[in-house]
C-alpha cells in the first residue's frame, strides 16, 4: 500500500513539472527576443537620431508654414481681393443695365474711385476666388466692348468650380468667334457650352446656337440632331418654340 501511494505521489508531481519548464523556457525566449529588438531599436535611434529629428522637424515646419500662410497671408489676401472686386463688379452690373455702357465697362476693367478694376485684381491677387471671377467678368466686359480678341483670351483663361459660369464662358467664346467670322470655332465652343452641365437654361440655348452655326457651315445633320434634342429633351425652354421653324427649313 505504501509503495502504491509513493508511486502515485511521484506521478502527481511529475506531470505538471514538464509544462512549467517548457512554459518558462518559452516565456524567457519571448522576453529575450523583445529585449533584443528593443536594444536594436535603441541602437538605431541613437545612431540616426539627428536624421529622425530632422525629418520630424521638417514635416512640422512644412505643416506650420502652410497653416501660417493660410492664416496670415492667403486669408487676408482673399478678403482684400473681395473688397476690391466689389467695386469693379458694381461698375460691371451698372454697365449691363445701362444703354450707354462702354465707359462703365472700361471702369470695371481699369478701376475707378481709388479701387482696382478687373485687370488689376487678376494681376495682384492671382490664385484667389476674386481673381477667378474677375477673369470671367473681364472677358465679358471685352465681349460687350466688341474687343473680341481680348474677350476670347480672358474667357479661355477662366477656370472655376461654378458649372453654370463655365458653360456661359464657353458660350461667350463661341459668340466672340462668331462675331469675327470663325464659325467652325464658334460651333465647337457652343457644343462644349451645351455639354458642360445639362440644365433648362444653358443647354438648349447653346444647342440652338450650335444648330444655327452648323446649318450655315454645311453640318445639316448635326443641326437637325441638336434641334430635335431641344424639342424632345427641353420642351419647356424658350428655344423649343423656335425649333419647328428651323427644322422645317432644314428638312426642306
Amino acid at each position: 500500500m505504501a509503495t502504491y501511494k509513493k508511486r502515485g505521489y511521484k506521478k502527481s508531481i511529475s506531470k505538471p513539472d514538464t509544462p512549467e519548464i517548457e512554459q518558462d523556457s518559452t516565456t524567457a525566449e519571448v522576453f529575450e527576443r523583445l529585449d533584443t529588438g528593443a536594444s536594436r531599436t535603441e541602437a538605431f535611434v541613437a545612431k540616426y537620431q539627428n536624421v529622425i529629428l530632422g525629418v520630424i522637424g521638417g514635416v512640422a515646419l512644412v505643416v506650420l508654414s502652410y497653416l501660417g500662410y493660410q492664416q496670415f497671408v492667403q486669408l487676408p489676401k482673399e478678403q482684400e481681393s473681395i473688397s476690391e472686386l466689389n467695386q469693379a463688379q458694381y461698375y460691371f452690373d451698372m454697365a449691363v443695365n445701362n444703354t450707354n455702357s462702354d465707359s462703365l465697362y472700361l471702369r470695371a476693367l481699369n478701376g475707378g474711385d481709388g479701387k482696382y478694376g478687373f485687370l488689376d485684381i487678376i494681376e495682384n491677387y492671382s490664385g484667389t476666388s476674386a481673381a477667378k471671377l474677375a477673369t470671367y467678368s473681364a472677358g465679358m466686359s471685352y465681349l460687350n466692348l466688341k474687343d473680341y480678341k481680348n474677350a476670347i483670351t480672358y474667357l479661355d483663361q477662366f477656370d472655376a468650380d461654378d458649372i453654370l459660369l463655365s458653360a456661359l464662358a464657353k458660350g461667350a467664346i463661341g459668340d466672340a468667334f462668331a462675331q469675327i467670322g470663325q464659325l467652325d470655332d464658334a460651333f465647337d465652343y457652343y457644343v462644349q457650352a451645351a455639354g458642360v452641365n445639362e440644365n433648362l437654361f444653358s443647354t438648349p440655348k447653346y444647342l440652338f446656337k450650335a444648330a444655327t452655326i452648323a446649318s450655315s457651315i454645311g453640318k445639316n445633320e448635326a443641326a437637325l440632331g441638336f434641334l430635335k434634342r431641344i424639342k424632345e429633351e427641353f420642351p419647356d425652354s424658350k428655344e423649343a418654340d423656335l425649333v419647328d421653324v428651323q427644322l422645317g427649313k432644314l428638312e426642306n
